[in-house]
């Protein structure tokens, strides 16, 4: 029997991250969820991704504490033996005009969003380096492209992001490891699912295709960029945005 591919997904308990996890599961992967809100149907949510036979690893760490970083993956390395895919996922937004943003909120996002992004890679690497096989997707955003009022610190962690793709793919391309990101535009989620209907449809006049994104729009292209599917793609920004940034 042929042995399960693994992946590990930063920010996996909910959203995005989630779908993400669990289109990895439903095509035969083993899945490491990295968490920190305790607040979590863990039970619910290891019974949704058994039921396509995935074994799930739970690992509660903040992935801009380098010793947690170092800590959560050694323990998906005990579990199975190795990291095939890593998703980096997690991410949070501070928002507020820049004349108002306090430093602790632009230190924080950066943190979270780009260092973490930083952390998790750079501990996952060594190990796909000795398999000579990897694959790396992290979550930029339209936002780290375009910019957008309100967000700087947001724009810059994933416009970072961008550039730390392509910087990495670079290094490790000839260990046969690709490294790639997406960049979501407007994705119906619970943090979209508050704003009015008004606020809704001046969004999605903004887009061609007129409407917003779904988390299985983002995680069917993460899994395109896990695949054998997608093996001579590296370094790439792939927008998942309905055409908003054309």
């Amino acid at each position: 029997m042929e042995e399960k591919e693994v992946v590990l997904v930063t920010g996996g308990s909910r959203g995005i991250g989630k779908e993400i996890a669990l289109k990895y599961a439903k095509n035969g992967y083993n899945i490491v969820l990295n968490y920190i809100i305790d607040d979590t149907d863990f039970e619910g949510i290891t019974n949704e991704f058994k039921q396509y036979g995935a074994e799930v690893l739970w690992v509660k760490a903040d992935v801009s504490n380098s010793e947690q970083v170092d800590e959560m993956v050694k323990k998906a390395i005990e579990k199975f033996g190795k990291i095939d895919v890593l998703v980096n996922n997690a991410g949070i937004t501070k928002d507020t005009l820049l004349m108002r943003m306090k430093e602790e909120d632009f230190d924080r996002v950066i943190n979270i969003n780009l260092k973490g992004t930083f952390l998790v890679t750079k501990a996952v690497i060594p190990y796909m380096m000795k398999q000579r096989q990897g694959r790396i997707i992290s979550l930029a955003s339209v936002v780290g492209v375009a910019g957008n009022a309100g967000q700087s610190n947001y724009a810059a962690s994933k416009a970072g992001i961008i550039g730390f793709t392509k910087s990495v793919a670079k290094e490790v391309a000839s260990r046969n490891i690709r490294v790639n990101c997406v960049a979501p535009g407007f994705i119906a989620t619970d943090m979209t699912s508050v704003l009015s209907d008004s606020v809704k449809e001046s969004i999605n006049a903004q887009i061609p295709m007129k409407r917003m994104g779904t988390p299985e729009d983002v995680a069917n292209v993460v899994y395109f960029l896990g695949s054998s599917d997608s093996s001579y793609v590296t370094g790439q920004t792939i927008h998942i945005d309905g055409g908003m940034l054309m």
